[in-house]
């Protein structure tokens, strides 16, 4: 069977997930779940996801969600499909220790600052709500600090954990992309290791066949009422 993704057209994690699928080349079954409709709050779904969120995937029957889980999962499972060595080789235990120094890095020190930026600038307008500038020059100064370092290790690696392209790396595109909506792009462009990276990363095929919403392939509806 065909892998399912459930996920919301535009959503961050969503979008990281799809991504994935792109760059290994995995056919899937994408499901839109309307969040306008709280569709992700139904009974239905919250069985599959019980935290009520997007996306998770039904791979024959296994269930996962969490996007980062998932792409670990797709990576792990297709090793020969598409682009490979996104994740390291379990058994270099530097080697994946140094990954999930760079993962944790983009949790931590990047989507948590990002996220607030984008919040504040690009869904309160959307929703016709006035932006917190103060959490909003908060998290901006937060994330120029955090990417003063980013500019410091992409000047001596080509990747943030190594020498390779990885899951980590990927991982920055969603909200990072968004930070130019929110009128933030400079925190990555005046940094030229930060933007020569980031830009190369932009430009994958992967992230081109999403940027704009993911697309339905196998037209899918299932009602949730």
């Amino acid at each position: 069977m065909v892998l399912k993704l459930y996920a919301a057209p535009l959503s961050t994690a969503s979008l990281r997930v799809a991504q994935i699928l792109h760059e290994k080349k995995v056919p899937f079954q994408f499901i839109s779940i309307d969040l306008a409709r709280k569709e992700n709050k139904q009974e239905a779904y919250l069985e599959k996801q019980p935290f009520g969120q997007v996306p998770y995937i039904d791979d024959d029957g296994f269930i996962l969600y969490e996007s980062r889980a998932i792409t670990r999962y797709l990576v792990l499972k297709y090793p020969e499909e598409g682009t490979q060595g996104l994740v390291p080789d379990i058994k270099d235990v530097k080697a994946w220790a140094l990954f999930e120094q760079a993962s944790s890095n983009e949790v931590a020190n990047f989507e948590t600052f990002a996220r607030v930026i984008v919040y504040e600038k690009v869904f309160k307008a959307r929703i016709g709500q006035e932006p917190d500038l103060k959490a909003y020059e908060d998290a901006f100064n937060q994330l120029s600090a955090k990417l003063d370092a980013y500019e410091k290790i992409l000047g001596k690696q080509a990747y943030l954990a190594g020498e390779t392209l990885t899951l980590a790396d990927l991982s920055h595109l969603p909200f990072g992309t968004r930070l130019y909506l929110a009128g933030a792009g400079d925190l990555i462009d005046s940094r030229p290791n930060v933007s020569k990276w980031f830009k190369a990363l932009r430009e994958r095929e992967s992230w081109r066949e999403v940027e704009k919403g993911i697309k339905v392939r196998v037209v899918a509806h299932i009602d949730w009422f």
